[in-house]
C-alpha cells in the first residue's frame, strides 16, 4: 500500500493545508485522500479547492454540499460563512470558477478503497452524521454504526481525532503515540481537522497510512496569519478567528 496522507476538514485554511502538504512531502507521502469540508469557515476556499483537486480523491463534506445546495442545519454563524464561501467559489469573474464547480459536483459521498471505507460523517450518515467520543456510551448507536463498517472506516466531521473500537472505547492520539496497525477487529478512525482542530491542540491534524499502519500527525502552522485573515472578513467573524487559537 502506497504511503498515504488522509486529510479532512481543511475549512479554507490555506496556511494549515500548506504546512500539512510540506510535512507530508518531507515524510515521502505518495498520495493524498481528503474526507471533505475543504471549505467553510476559512478565508481561502478557492486556493484550498485548487490544491485538493490534485489529490487521488476527495469526498463531499457538508460544507461542499452547502455550497452546491443551500441547506438547513447550520447555525447562524455557519450560515453566514456558507453564504460568503458560496460567493467566492461561484464568482464568475474567476477563470477557474467553472472547474471548481465541476469538481464540487463530482465529489462522491463514500469511497471504498483497498478494503477501507472513507466517509465524511459516519457509515450511517456519510455526509453529516457526527460520531463524538461520548457516543461510546450509547450501546445501540455504536452497534448500528459498526454494523455498517466492513472493516475499517476513516472519517472526519467532528474535528476530534481518535479511534473508536467495536467494544466501545475511544482512543485518542495520546493513547496511540507510536501509531497502530489494522488487525482483524472493526474500527472507526477520525483523522481530525487540518484547518480547525477542536481537541485543544491548535496544530493541524492528519493521518499517515502505510502498509496497514496508521499514525496521527500534528503540524504547527502560522495560526496568526490565518486568524488575521478571518477577522478581516465580517461574515466569518471573531468567533471563527479565535477558535483557531484555542482549538475548541
Amino acid at each position: 500500500m502506497a504511503k498515504t496522507a488522509i486529510l479532512s476538514d481543511i475549512h479554507g485554511n490555506l496556511e494549515a493545508l500548506q504546512a500539512v502538504l510540506q510535512d507530508a512531502a518531507a515524510k515521502q507521502v505518495e498520495r493524498f485522500f481528503c474526507l471533505g469540508d475543504m471549505i467553510g469557515y476559512g478565508p481561502n476556499p478557492n486556493e484550498c479547492l485548487d490544491l485538493c483537486r490534485d489529490f487521488q480523491f476527495c469526498l463531499l463534506g457538508n460544507h461542499e454540499n452547502g455550497v452546491l445546495f443551500p441547506t438547513e442545519g447550520f447555525n447562524s454563524q455557519a450560515e453566514r460563512s456558507m453564504e460568503w464561501t458560496r460567493r467566492q467559489v461561484l464568482d464568475e469573474s474567476s477563470a477557474e470558477w467553472q472547474r471548481r464547480w465541476e469538481f464540487l459536483n463530482g465529489l462522491p459521498r463514500v469511497v471504498q478503497c483497498e478494503g477501507l471505507m472513507f466517509v465524511h460523517g459516519s457509515p450511517v450518515g456519510p455526509l453529516s452524521d457526527y460520531v463524538f467520543p461520548e457516543d461510546v456510551g450509547d450501546k445501540r448507536r455504536m452497534e448500528r454504526l459498526f454494523c455498517l463498517v466492513p472493516h475499517v472506516c476513516l472519517q472526519g466531521h467532528t474535528h476530534l481525532p481518535g479511534v473508536f473500537t467495536q467494544d466501545r472505547r475511544f482512543l485518542t492520539p495520546d493513547d496511540l503515540p507510536e501509531g497502530f496497525g489494522l488487525g482483524e477487529e472493526k474500527i472507526m478512525v477520525n483523522v481530525g481537522s487540518v484547518g480547525q482542530p477542536r481537541d485543544g491542540d491548535p496544530r493541524a491534524s492528519y493521518l499517515i497510512l502505510e502498509d496497514r499502519w496508521l499514525e496521527f500527525q500534528r503540524v504547527a502552522y502560522d495560526v496568526e496569519t490565518t486568524r488575521e485573515k478571518v477577522q478581516a472578513i465580517p461574515e466569518l467573524g471573531a468567533l471563527m478567528a479565535n477558535r483557531l487559537l484555542y482549538a475548541k
